[in-house]
Formats: C-alpha cells, sequence, structure tokens
C-alpha cells in the first residue's frame, strides 16, 4: 500500500471516529432532553388529573 493510500485510509478512519464520537454525544443530549420531556409530561398530568378532581368535586357538591 503505498504511503498516500494509507494516510487516506488514516483520514478517513480518523473522520469516521471522531463523526461516531459526535453522534454519541447528541444520543446523550437527546436522552436528557427525552428526560425531560418525559418528567415535564408527567407533571403536566399530575396537575391536570388534580385539576379534573376538582371539577369532580364541584359536580358531585352541586348535584347533591
Amino acid at each position: 500500500m503505498s504511503n498516500e493510500l494509507f494516510n487516506q485510509l488514516e483520514q478517513k478512519v480518523t473522520s469516521a471516529v471522531e463523526a461516531l464520537e459526535l453522534m454519541r454525544m447528541e444520543a446523550e443530549e437527546l436522552r436528557e432532553e427525552n428526560a425531560r420531556l418525559k418528567q415535564e409530561r408527567e407533571e403536566w398530568e399530575r396537575r391536570l388529573s388534580a385539576l379534573l378532581g376538582k371539577f369532580d368535586e364541584v359536580e358531585t357538591t352541586t348535584s347533591s
């Protein structure tokens, strides 16, 4: 293998490794974002359930 071909191969491998590392970092950021969004959704669901519970109480009180 000529020196030039070896250098090209080395550059491609280096580029691939760098691209993989960037993708790993992006995946980690996306996992963190996903966890944050899930937690936020759960909080909204909890608050909505509490509000719906209050509506049920009002309906029960006015029906009696």
